[in-house]
């Protein structure tokens, strides 16, 4: 039996405009509240899914490893490693954890495979026993990125990963026989080059882990973009097939980012457009 469990990692607090893209802040502030900074409040949400005999990370947040300094920078909120805590409410360590899934290797999604920031000491590269999944375009990226998102790829964690020896590579014909037949992974170029996206089979219909391609639930809107985003315009092309397809199939997404909504039902409202039923803030121990 397959279950997921969603676990909340370090939050963060991002300036609004920015991961609004070019939506007016009259608009957004309709999702979102504000702080004195034009600031929203952010997740960085991970999915766990327990198999038989393994235990697969769908990725690992922020994390804790950035100095104070940075930490300020970023908005993020907690001193300690967040994810690591909610493994532990679960009766898991990250020394427990067989794969790890990366959608990509920005530092608010991989930055939790390190461990917390210490003043004498530079982070270490946690989840000994894992190996580690993202995509093959995508791992190119990071090794030789473009200078607009350079900052987001930081040797802090991409060394460690590459002197591992455990990164799996995921081409663009999205297979890994690795995962078996119940997974597969959909591919976004909008945010970055080679996100992968992982998708479930659950008996009530699929389940996508949608990265950036839609952070949270006011991202479901078709026009919404972040700033962040490499090329808007096919994202929002990029978004319209893959909810049309989990439209058809009545497939669920896990929202990396949004603070509030963990997981949701892909529906239509009277006006057509795409929105999210059956919402839900965290879940545990899904298998229906």
């Amino acid at each position: 039996m397959r279950t997921l469990t969603t676990l909340t990692g370090n939050s963060q607090k991002l300036d609004g405009g920015a991961m609004f893209g070019n939506a007016p802040k009259a608009l957004w502030s309709r999702w979102m509240t504000a702080d004195e900074h034009n600031r929203i409040q952010l997740g960085c949400r991970a999915l766990l899914v327990q198999e038989p005999e393994r235990n697969i990370l769908i990725e690992t947040g922020i994390g804790a490893f950035f100095s104070p300094e940075m930490k300020t920078r970023f908005g993020v909120q907690e001193e300690h490693h967040v994810l690591l805590d909610s493994l532990a409410e679960h009766g898991l360590s990250h020394k427990d954890i067989d794969l790890v899934i990366l959608t990509h290797l920005h530092f608010d999604h991989a930055g939790g495979l390190l461990s917390a920031w210490q003043p004498d000491s530079p982070p270490e590269l946690l989840f000994p026993n894992a190996q580690f999944i993202t995509g093959k375009r995508q791992w190119a990226r990071a090794m030789n990125p473009h200078s607009r998102d350079k900052a987001s790829y930081l040797a802090d964690i991409l060394e460690p990963l590459a002197l591992s020896g455990r990164v799996i590579l995921v081409d663009d014909d999205g297979k890994l026989p690795l995962l078996g037949p119940d997974w597969r992974f959909h591919f976004s170029d909008g945010h970055t080059p080679g996100q992968i996206l992982p998708e479930i089979a659950m008996p009530n219909g699929p389940v996508v882990f949608t990265g950036d391609l839609i952070p949270g639930a006011p991202w479901v809107h078709l026009p919404i973009t972040m700033g962040y985003d490499r090329f808007p315009e096919g994202l929002i092309e990029e978004k319209e097939a893959l909810l049309s397809d989990l439209l058809s199939r009545s497939g669920r997404v896990v929202l990396t980012h949004d603070p509030d909504i963990a997981l949701g039902r892909v529906t239509k409202d009277a006006k057509g457009k795409f929105t999210l039923s059956e919402t839900t803030a965290q879940v545990v121990g899904l298998h229906e």
